[in-house]
């Protein structure tokens, strides 16, 4: 039986894939621009690739590719077939653009290695970031992260740091150089920093506090717009000298301004206290990973 999606439900994937192909794009352009030019390795199968290209010079984006392809054959039946649709199509975006792109930077965007390293680690790690964070990936160890972490409690940003430790040591063995070999470890440990920056802040909850009159109306209004829940706190007014309730909410980033909305449109006047949390454990949250 054909699943039909509704027209929110469109847009709403809509949205994802723009955003997954954007940062698959913007992971290719930093290997092409500034890492593949200077010789530098970072982890992953794009390290992989990079390593075969500057032994024997073949293609970045038809290892890459291959590699990839194999991983999401058994990858498939542990995360199921709509992770297989999106990393399929991330994996043909990311050939594509390491395929377009390798031929157009001949030399690197910047002469400074050392900039080249911290400048394509922080945008790859962007561009990973922002695809993990739409429900894609850019292939590769990001495939083995997530299903290591499916079960197994460890982050996303640890798991790939041991991983990308091996590869970025062999490279010495490639390129020869101790010198570019440190650089690529300043590429590892920035692209690990960038991507897991992304992915938290993505991720980034709030803690709201709101002190009104019409808090069971906002709460209604919050739980039948979001599918939020919200928690009513006791509290004693020491200069009313009265009883109220305080309405506390949990929500991530994208949902604070609905919230404030929400509560504006109901009480104008309501007294609002907002504050970032660290971190949020549970239903509807996040997992906690060691």
């Amino acid at each position: 039986m054909i699943k039909f999606l509704t027209k929110r439900q469109l847009l709403i994937e809509s949205k994802n894939y723009f955003f997954i192909l954007l940062g698959v794009a913007i992971f290719a352009f930093a290997w092409t621009a500034f890492l593949l030019p200077s010789e530098l390795v970072g982890g992953g199968v794009s390290g992989i690739s990079s390593l075969i290209y500057f032994a024997t010079g073949f293609p970045v984006g038809i290892s890459t590719f291959i590699f990839n392809i194999i991983l999401v054959i058994f990858a498939i039946k542990i995360l199921g077939p709509g992770f297989g649709i999106r990393t399929v199509i991330c994996i043909f975006m990311l050939s594509l653009s390491f395929t377009v792109l390798q031929p157009l930077f001949t030399k690197p965007l910047v002469d400074d290695t050392f900039l080249c390293a911290l400048i394509g680690a922080m945008l790859s790690g962007v561009g990973v970031g922002i695809a993990i964070n739409f429900g894609g990936n850019t292939g590769g160890t990001d495939i083995l992260a997530l299903i290591i972490g499916k079960y197994r409690n460890i982050s996303y940003g640890r798991i790939t740091l041991y991983i990308n430790i091996l590869i970025v040591s062999s490279s010495y063995f490639v390129v020869g150089s101790v010198e570019k070999l440190v650089y690529s470890f300043v590429v590892m440990i920035a692209y690990v920093f960038a991507s897991d920056l992304m992915i938290d802040g993505f991720r980034q909850t709030y803690q709201i506090m709101v002190f009104s009159d019409k808090n069971e109306e906002i709460a209604a209004a919050i739980n039948t717009e979001l599918n939020r829940g919200a928690t009513f706190i006791k509290g004693y007014g020491a200069y009313s000298k009265k009883e109220t309730d305080i309405l506390l909410v949990l929500a991530h980033k994208p949902d604070k301004r609905v919230i404030i909305k929400i509560i504006k449109n109901i009480d104008v006047n309501a007294f609002i206290s907002i504050a970032k949390t660290n971190s949020v454990y549970g239903k509807n949250f996040d997992e906690i990973k060691l």
